[in-house]
């Protein structure tokens, strides 16, 4: 699905929410809310309200990651972004240009190249991650171990429409639950940013419950708009268990997220029953593939070529997804991770 629609530059946002006025919080975003074609406003503190008692929230529990790296190849410098670690311990890459304004720039020339890291560590990068192009590389480190890397010399993965760089901390959400073995989100599932441990609690005082999953997002493809993929998530029993019970009881699932909406249909049978579950999935959802369990989604507001739109048409139907979009637009919603949120309801 693409979008006919242009969104100007200045929709952008460039800081995070809670630097751009004295007294506000992660939760001083804009909420647009889609229910068919039917378009509301809100603000996004208002979430507790438009939710009900007994509607189930999915939330992504994985921690973001400090993921880009400076690196030496040959003369040139460059940025690596870490994106997933696989199970043979090698590392898909990204290979980053500076563009001299603390960000960076597609870069094309991998094949054959070493990159030096912080500290004496050798990045080699072996093979691309995938047949559709080499955005993406297998690569093995050596004389460094990547948490540690990471930890030491990361920063997070930041775009050209940001203004500067930020701390670590802005980049978690309230869910972020650290992984014991290092693993973690190249980049923050942003669509969960605005809650905040006070409406998280107002929620649960009306009601409204949360089911934990994780899936640990790689690097998306900022340029291309190409098509996730495989990444590592785990569905637990717990969660599961609250997902089956919540609908075989008629209530609502709304995932936070299309991280989360990746996780639990990649748990789902074809029965629609939710079953504990972890490893890799390559599920990618679309409108012929539709949902199983998800009933809405609470998401960010995504450029008119990308492939996660895919997933929003699936959940609320074509036309619900272009008319809020026009009324975004209209309304000069706010886009990127650090902007404004548009919750889809049945």
């Amino acid at each position: 699905m693409t979008l006919a629609l242009s969104v100007p530059g200045e929709l952008s946002a460039r800081l995070p929410t809670e630097q751009r006025g004295p007294g506000r919080d992660r939760s001083d975003v804009r909420l647009l809310v889609s229910r068919g074609t039917e378009v509301s406003h809100h603000s996004f503190a208002r979430l507790p309200r438009l939710l009900r008692a007994g509607d189930l929230l999915i939330v992504n529990t994985s921690a973001t990651l400090a993921a880009a790296v400076d690196g030496i190849t040959g003369h040139a410098r460059v940025v690596v972004h870490f994106s997933t670690r696989g199970d043979d311990g090698r590392w898909a890459v990204e290979l980053r240009q500076p563009d001299g304004r603390g960000t960076t720039r597609a870069r094309a020339g991998v094949r054959g190249e070493e990159v030096w890291l912080p500290g004496g560590g050798r990045l080699v990068p072996e093979e691309p991650l995938s047949a559709r192009g080499e955005r993406l590389w297998w690569a093995r480190v050596a004389g460094a171990e990547v948490p540690a890397l990471l930890r030491e010399h990361g920063r997070p993965i930041r775009y050209p429409y940001t203004e500067r760089d930020q701390p670590l901390s802005v980049y978690q959400t309230v869910f972020a639950l650290p992984s014991a073995d290092g693993a973690g989100s190249a980049e923050m599932p942003s669509a969960a940013r605005p809650f905040t441990a006070r409406l998280v609690a107002e929620l649960v005082s009306r009601g409204v419950q949360f089911a934990p999953v994780t899936l640990h997002t790689g690097v998306a493809s900022a340029e291309a708009h190409e098509p996730p993929y495989p990444e590592r998530f785990r569905v637990p029993e717990a969660s599961a268990r609250l997902i089956n019970a919540a609908r075989a009881a008629g209530r609502r699932v709304v995932a936070v997220g299309t991280t989360a909406v990746r996780a639990v249909e990649s748990a789902a049978g074809a029965d629609g029953v939710v079953r504990a579950r972890e490893g890799w999935t390559g599920l990618v959802v679309t409108p012929e593939r539709g949902v199983r369990v998800v009933d809405g989604l609470l998401t960010g507001l995504h450029e008119p070529e990308a492939s996660h739109l895919l997933m929003l048409e699936a959940v609320a139907g074509r036309a619900a997804i272009g008319r809020g979009y026009e009324e975004a637009v209209r309304g000069r919603y706010l886009w990127h991770e650090f902007g404004d949120v548009h919750l889809l309801l049945p």
